[in-house]
């Protein structure tokens, strides 16, 4: 299978001072040849997917054109754009001949994150962004966000994820805590929230003070059995080697070697913030994840994500990761959604 890259300009251009001959032209400047890349059929079936749908994605990201022309395939479109789709082509074939294995989501995110920031490479998703914390399932990023924040929580020991709903926030906060347990990189997993209702009543529920406050811990729990197997998460409760709890558990404790994520940070006050962030012990990682549009304080409370960012940025070790609708992971709808609602907000008009 040989590649062939023909890369067009937009605009004819334009020669000063020199009568240049057409066909030379269109040799020198519009056509490049690759060096043979060989993919036997198998391959090109898994790159171009179904009724060839992974091939006409990558097209709609980038200005190009994909065709294959007997034993060709042959890239058309704007010079710095065949450059990334041969990049690409060179990475897959090298993944492929070591081995690796490739779904049609898998390609489409990483051709999506690579559209988004060109310093990325297929061999980067495929080989570095993605960890399977426990096992059961593995874990990659969607999003360039998405993959600056693990990148953040690998490097730095307390980091804030904000963003709007459905970015992944907490479950890739979970996800790289049960990593770093699996890996032995910290002795205990702590989640905590604040026992915030939105809106609603839940201090009547029946039972003990635990069967009280886990409505406000469940999506900490699903996340938890989402990644690894029921029977080894009851055990680690039961062991006190996850720990889930409201927030004013943490009050005059010392958190060490442990992975500590406060979730729904946004419904902290700017006091309760104080006192978690230091709650950190030696050999522990922090991640504060929040989003700024939900806040379900009472009114006139600060939130303690929102003032946290004026006091802490700048400082090392310490990174913040802003998430966006183009990185929302759920229905399609939930982007549009949060879209209009940031639209609405912004607004001068908006009803408050």
């Amino acid at each position: 299978m040989k590649f062939i890259a023909i890369a067009r300009s937009r605009l004819q251009p334009c020669f000063k001072g020199a009568e240049i001959n057409s066909k030379s032209v269109e040799r020198s400047f519009f056509r490049e040849v690759l060096n043979k890349i060989e993919l036997p059929p198998r391959a090109l079936e898994t790159l171009f997917g179904v009724h060839d749908a992974n091939i006409k994605y990558l097209e709609s990201l980038l200005d190009v054109r994909v065709d294959t022309r007997g034993h060709d395939l042959t890239i058309d479109g704007s010079p710095a754009d065949v450059e990334t789709v041969k990049a690409i082509l060179r990475d897959f074939a090298d993944l492929f001949e070591e081995g690796s294995s490739f779904s049609d989501k898998e390609l489409r995110s990483a051709f999506k994150q690579i559209a988004e920031d060109r310093a990325y490479s297929l061999k980067d998703y495929f080989t570095k962004a993605r960890f399977n914390p426990s096992g059961k399932k593995q874990v990659a990023p969607k999003s360039v966000n998405q993959r600056r924040y693990i990148e953040a929580m690998q490097n730095r020991d307390l980091v804030f994820g904000i963003g709007p709903a459905g970015t992944g926030k907490s479950f890739l906060g979970v996800a790289m805590a049960v990593h770093a347990l699996f890996q032995k990189q910290v002795s205990r997993i702590i989640l905590t929230r604040p026992a915030v209702e939105a809106g609603e009543r839940l201090g009547f529920l029946p039972g003990d003070l635990q069967d009280k406050v886990d409505p406000y811990l469940r999506p900490l729990y699903d996340a938890l059995f989402d990644l690894v197997d029921a029977e080894r998460v009851t055990k680690m409760l039961e062991k006190r080697i996850i720990e889930i709890a409201p927030l004013a558990f943490m009050r005059g404790r010392t958190l060490s070697d442990a992975f500590i994520i406060l979730d729904e940070a946004q419904n902290t006050t700017a006091e309760q913030m104080k006192m978690f962030l230091t709650r950190i012990g030696f050999g522990s990682k922090t991640v504060v994840t929040g989003d700024q549009t939900q806040i379900d304080l009472p009114r006139g409370q600060k939130s303690g994500i929102v003032q946290v960012q004026k006091i802490l940025k700048g400082i090392d070790d310490i990174e913040f990761v802003y998430f966006d609708e183009r990185d929302v992971v759920r229905h399609k709808l939930v982007q549009m959604i949060v879209r209009a609602y940031e639209a609405h907000s912004n607004s001068p008009e908006n009803d408050q």
